[in-house]
C-alpha cells in the first residue's frame, strides 16, 4: 500500500507529555505551551486530563487549563476522561471532545485503572453514550498493543478485541499505543494488519514510544499500510510511569521531519514546533529530546 498523501498529527504533549513530570508546571506555562503549539498548524492538541489529582497531580489544574484556553479556529482540544465523573467535570469546564483509555493487557488494566478489561469497557459505555447525546466526539486509546511491563507479550487478538469494542461503542478513532516502546516494524505491521481487519484503517492512529529507538521505524512501517494519524509529543515529552526506564513518546519534531522527507503533508511548521518544545523544556529545566529540534537549534546557533 502507498503512503498516505496527508497525515494528521495528534499532539499529546500537554497531557500525555506532562502528566508524569515530577516538576510542577504552572497553569500559565501549560496554556502558553498549548498556545505555541496552536501556532504551528497542528489541528489537534490534547489539552489535559480530568483524572483524580491524587493519582495524577500534574493534571490537577485541568479545569483552569480548559477555561484558560485561547481556542484557535480549526484546532481541536480533546481531553482524557476515565469515567462519568471525569466526563461531567470536563463538560462543565467547556470540554467538547474527549478520549477514553483502555488496555489490551489484563495485567496493565488492573494495575493502571484498577479493573479488568471488561470492566473498563463497561465503565466507558455510559460515558460514550452521554457524549454522543451531547454531540461530543469520543476517541479511544488502547495501550500495551505491542507489549506490557507486567505480562510481557500481548497477544494481537486481545488488541483487536479491545479496539473493535471501542469502535463499535462509538469511538470515531482508535489510537493504538506501544506504551513501553518495545515494538519493532514487523510487529507493528502485523498488529495493524490484524486490527484493520475489524476496524477501518482510516479510523486507526499510531501512538508509539521510543524506548528502544524504534518509534520512527515503526511509524514508517505502518504508514506504508495506510495509517494516516500519528500521536506524538513535542520534544518527546512523556513516558510510562508503570514501566521503569520507558522513555517518552516519539517527538513531534522528528515525526514532522520524517513526513516532510517522505513528501507527506502535515500542515505543521517545524521551526515553530521546535520553539514550542524549547519553551516547555526551559520550564522543565532540561534539553529537548528531539533530534530534529536539536539539529534546528544547532543550525540557528551556527
Amino acid at each position: 500500500m502507498a503512503f498516505p498523501q496527508q497525515v494528521k498529527i495528534v499532539e499529546v504533549g500537554p497531557r500525555d507529555g506532562l502528566q508524569n513530570e515530577k516538576i510542577p508546571v504552572e497553569t500559565a506555562d501549560k496554556l502558553a505551551f498549548i498556545d505555541l503549539l496552536g501556532e504551528t498548524g497542528l489541528a489537534v492538541i490534547e489539552a489535559t486530563a480530568f483524572v483524580s489529582p491524587k493519582w495524577v497531580p500534574q493534571m490537577a489544574d485541568h479545569e483552569a487549563v480548559m477555561r484558560g484556553l485561547r481556542r484557535r479556529p480549526g484546532v481541536r482540544y480533546p481531553v482524557l476522561v476515565p469515567n462519568m465523573q471525569g466526563y461531567q467535570a470536563a463538560r462543565a469546564a467547556g470540554g467538547d471532545e474527549i478520549a477514553v483509555f483502555g488496555a489490551a493487557s489484563e495485567a496493565f488494566s488492573r494495575k493502571n485503572i484498577n479493573c479488568s478489561i471488561e470492566e473498563s469497557l463497561a465503565r466507558f459505555a455510559p460515558v460514550i453514550e452521554a457524549a454522543h447525546a451531547d454531540g461530543v466526539a469520543v476517541r479511544g486509546y488502547v495501550s500495551c498493543v505491542l507489549g506490557c511491563p507486567y505480562q510481557g507479550e500481548v497477544v494481537v487478538e486481545e488488541v483487536v478485541k479491545v479496539a473493535k469494542a471501542l469502535y463499535q461503542m462509538g469511538c470515531y478513532e482508535i489510537s493504538l499505543g506501544d506504551t513501553i516502546g518495545v515494538g519493532t516494524p514487523l510487529k507493528a505491521r502485523r498488529m495493524i494488519e490484524a486490527v484493520a481487519a475489524e476496524v477501518p484503517i482510516a479510523k486507526l492512529a499510531a501512538h508509539f514510544h521510543d524506548t528502544w529507538g524504534q518509534a520512527l521505524a515503526n511509524l514508517y512501517a505502518v504508514l506504508e499500510q495506510g495509517v494516516a494519524t500519528i500521536d506524538s509529543s513535542a520534544s518527546g515529552l512523556g513516558g510510562c510511569p508503570y514501566a521503569r526506564g520507558a522513555s517518552g513518546n516519539v517527538a513531534t519534531e522528528d515525526v514532522v521531519y520524517l513526513l516532510n522527507g517522505l513528501g507527506i503533508e502535515t500542515g505543521v511548521d517545524l521551526e515553530k514546533l521546535a520553539a514550542a518544545g524549547r519553551f516547555i523544556n526551559e520550564k522543565l529545566g532540561r534539553s529537548p529530546a528531539s533530534k530534529a529540534a536539536a539539529a534546528l537549534a544547532a543550525r540557528q546557533d551556527g
